[in-house]
């Protein structure tokens, strides 16, 4: 019984845990939100009192959210002065916004999550499917950002120089497709650096669509990008010397037959780079925090949306390389290898 009463005690703690990291999620949206960790970003220790005249606040409110920032360890307090300090290493974590690790939008998602709890609830029940454009907004405005930073730092610099010979060709010229755009900041991260290639994204959804062109716009590249409505099974077009997925064909309902237009659609010597979410082949080979977010947003959103589209295969944010590959395989491609990893992303290259 001791035992017993050890273990569950030791279990609670981890549940209350977890319990104050969601109450948590909320405080790092208000923070965001308000400014209020830009604020004190590199300004030394600083008053409740002075921080919310640099943010324009009311003290109380803003005392309360800093006890709550210094008792989770994400800012530090000084007792004898009764000021807080933002550590500098978390400003890349916390203010900086053009940071790779920069987390505030990160916590749109599990937002969106609880508005759509009773389309979950409903989808357990009957097997059926939640679209992506069913979701709340802060799904798709959550997401977009909170990527947009891990490909501004990986995708140019990391991730196409590991495929063979496509650095080279996008440098003369290439044309490229983006499947499943989103919000449009990897064909823009390309376009940027690529000048003398043309960029085509594809998306199903009509606000991201709209956001992408805006992006595209205020980024300088509208002339040699542009975005489409399409399927990933039936988007236009063919010759193309890249095809790219982004975090996205996991989601798709028929991955093999959006793998088999791929293999149409791509120039005899293209390439076709699929970037998936972080995961090894089996459950065990995914414990950790990782692990844990990507399969319970893979619950709600990922399965929810392939559900929804004809098929509905659920491959789920963890498939891992193996099943990828299967994917692949299985839709004509001839090799497949997974060319990198990061902590967040693994990205496999397929050569017809």
């Amino acid at each position: 019984m001791a035992v017993q009463e050890r273990t569950t005690e030791a279990f609670v703690e981890r549940a209350v845990a977890d319990l104050a990291a969601c109450y948590g999620g909320v405080m790092v949206s208000i923070g965001h939100k308000l400014g209020l960790y830009r604020a004190l970003a590199g300004q030394g220790p600083l008053s409740s009192l002075e921080l919310a005249a640099r943010t324009t606040t009311e003290e109380r409110y803003v005392r309360e959210w800093l006890n709550s920032q210094v008792v989770a360890g994400y800012i530090d307090y000084h007792d004898e002065s009764e000021t807080y300090e933002l550590p500098p290493e978390h400003v890349p974590v916390l203010a900086d916004e053009e940071s790779p690790v920069f987390m505030p939008p990160g916590f749109e998602i599990p937002a969106s999550m609880w508005f759509d709890q009773e389309r979950a609830l409903e989808a357990f029940r009957t097997g059926e499917g939640v679209p992506w454009a069913d979701h709340d907004s802060r799904l798709q405005c959550g997401v977009a950002a909170l990527y947009r930073n891990g490909y501004r730092a990986s995708l140019v610099p990391e991730w196409l120089p590991s495929l063979d010979g496509v650095v080279e060709k996008l440098e003369r010229g290439a044309l490229v497709a983006d499947v499943g755009s989103g919000h449009g900041h990897s064909t823009v991260l390309m376009a940027s650096a690529f000048p003398r290639s043309r960029f085509v994204g594809f998306d199903t959804h009509a606000e991201s669509i709209e956001a992408a062109r805006a992006h595209a716009e205020a980024a300088g590249v509208a002339d040699r990008v542009e975005f489409q409505a399409a399927d990933a099974r039936s988007y236009p077009g063919t010759g193309y010397d890249l095809i790219c997925f982004f975090d996205c064909l996991h989601d798709l309902g028929d991955p093999v037959g959006a793998a088999q237009r791929a293999h149409e659609a791509l120039a005899d010597d293209g390439t076709l780079m699929l970037v998936e979410p972080y995961a090894g082949d089996a459950v065990t080979e995914n414990l950790g925090p990782i692990g844990r977010v990507y399969y319970s947003a893979s619950t709600t959103i990922c399965v929810a949306h392939s559900r929804s589209e004809e098929v509905g295969l659920a491959l789920g944010a963890q498939a891992g390389p193996a099943r990828l590959t299967d994917v692949l395989l299985e839709a004509g491609f001839r090799s497949v290898s997974c060319v990198h990893r990061t902590p967040f992303n693994i990205v496999l290259e397929a050569r017809r």
